[in-house]
């Protein structure tokens, strides 16, 4: 499917990013061109992977020109681009918006006017039942993704992918831990009994490979995935690196965060498709004439429940101790050996 095409990650030079490199390079690809704002990183890029098949293009998502023209000769789109931290979007908003909201629209626009087979973008688990301004720019953002899916010129798909943290990604709390415990600090946690979902970076990428194969227009599918307490997480790493006994903090929830995540709303899961894996969530697309759409048998919204981390499968110390042992990132601080995160 990918043999000589041309792919974009916007935001191409974060974790996820890196981790589409290490699955493509290899293949019969025939290009993979990196868009992001932060040339430091693009040149990091550049030494380390040293490839024929990788194009590197400055812009920012807010900038119309500058997607559109990294887009022309391109076949698929995996859009990544994002203000991710919850707490700095809490102080910066309008700059959430800016990235998430205008930028999307900047580049499905800019793909659909380049005739772009498939785009494929990235969200979050924040964006369901959303109280923080990261999660509302996430859940505008899809708002903009179905909208723009319905109106496509036949030959474009633009579907979406929503998931939980991703273990070890740049801004994540594990590095942040390791990072703490290395430097003889307590960890920090907000809030013992917290949970959220629990991915890798290739669970990431399958997931998106798995819209890309599979999705229509406006469609967001869902990983099932299992989740862990805070408390358990902690635990877990502490004791794979050897220091069960180190310091642990509690210093309270932070601006916007919640006791759970939720990957499906309940209104979701009244129409979601079981993929086994994965969950798709469908596009609502009917028109306002809500009457003509009536119908005596449809299913009463409190027959289902939504699908969080606290209703998920709970994983436990050993089983969280398994999850991050597959992460070469915890291998490698097991081991002793030097290591940097990709991004």
């Amino acid at each position: 499917m990918f043999k000589n095409k041309v792919l974009l990650i916007t935001g191409g030079t974060g974790s996820f990013g890196n981790a589409v490199l290490r699955r493509f390079l290899e293949t019969d690809i025939g290009e993979i061109r990196i868009f992001s704002r932060d040339e430091k990183k693009q040149d990091d890029m550049r030494k380390r992977y040293h490839s024929s098949k990788l194009k590197f293009y400055i812009g920012d998502v807010r900038d119309y020109q500058s997607i559109l023209s990294a887009m022309r000769g391109v076949d698929y789109v995996f859009h990544a681009a994002a203000l991710k931290q919850v707490p700095s979007c809490e102080f910066y908003p309008l700059e959430a918006v800016k990235t998430n909201v205008l930028g999307t629209e900047n580049v499905l626009e800019s793909a659909i006017n380049c005739s772009i087979e498939r785009v494929v973008c990235l969200s979050t688990d924040k964006a369901v039942y959303p109280i923080n301004a990261m999660g509302i720019s996430k859940a505008m953002m899809e708002k903009v993704i179905v909208a723009k899916s319905r109106n496509v010129p036949k030959g474009t798909t633009i579907c979406a992918t929503r998931y939980g943290n991703v273990m070890a990604s740049r801004g994540s709390v594990i590095p942040l831990f390791i990072d703490q415990v290395l430097n003889g600090k307590a960890i920090s946690i907000t809030d013992p009994n917290m949970t959220r979902f629990m991915m890798t970076l290739d669970d990431a990428v399958d997931l998106v490979l798995y819209a890309f194969e599979n999705g229509q227009n406006g469609d967001i599918f869902v990983q099932k995935a299992p989740a862990a307490t805070i408390e358990t997480l902690t635990l877990a790493l502490l004791e794979l690196i050897g220091r069960s006994s180190h310091p642990i903090n509690i210093i309270g929830t932070r601006h916007g965060e919640k006791l759970y995540e939720a990957l499906c709303s309940q209104e979701e899961m009244l129409i979601a498709d079981d993929h086994e894996a994965y969950y798709r969530i469908p596009a609502d697309n009917r028109d306002l004439n809500y009457e003509k759409y009536f119908d005596e048998g449809s299913r009463e919204l409190s027959s289902v429940a939504d699908y969080n981390s606290h209703n998920t499968y709970r994983l436990n110390v050993e089983e969280m101790k398994e999850l991050l042992l597959k992460l070469d990132y915890i291998r490698c601080i097991v081991t002793g050996d030097k290591v940097a995160l990709d991004d």
